[in-house]
């Protein structure tokens, strides 16, 4: 089965990573992106872990798109 990703999960982790980058990450949107990884794959009846391996893999750091 695929892992669909939504844009709220793509935007959540790019937003995520650029406050990595700038040494700014806040537990806020380390939060955000934890709760809907999780959110998303309850609802997609899928592993959280097969869910966020699937947005590191596609998200902006380096190996991602």
């Amino acid at each position: 089965m695929a892992i669909e990703l939504t844009d709220e999960l793509i935007t959540l982790e790019t937003r995520a990573w650029e406050e990595i980058q700038a040494g700014a990450l806040t537990v806020d949107t380390a939060a955000a992106v934890q709760a809907t990884v999780t959110a998303h794959a309850k609802a997609s009846e899928q592993y959280r872990f097969d869910v966020e391996t699937e947005l590191k893999f596609r998200g902006p750091e380096p190996g991602g798109v």
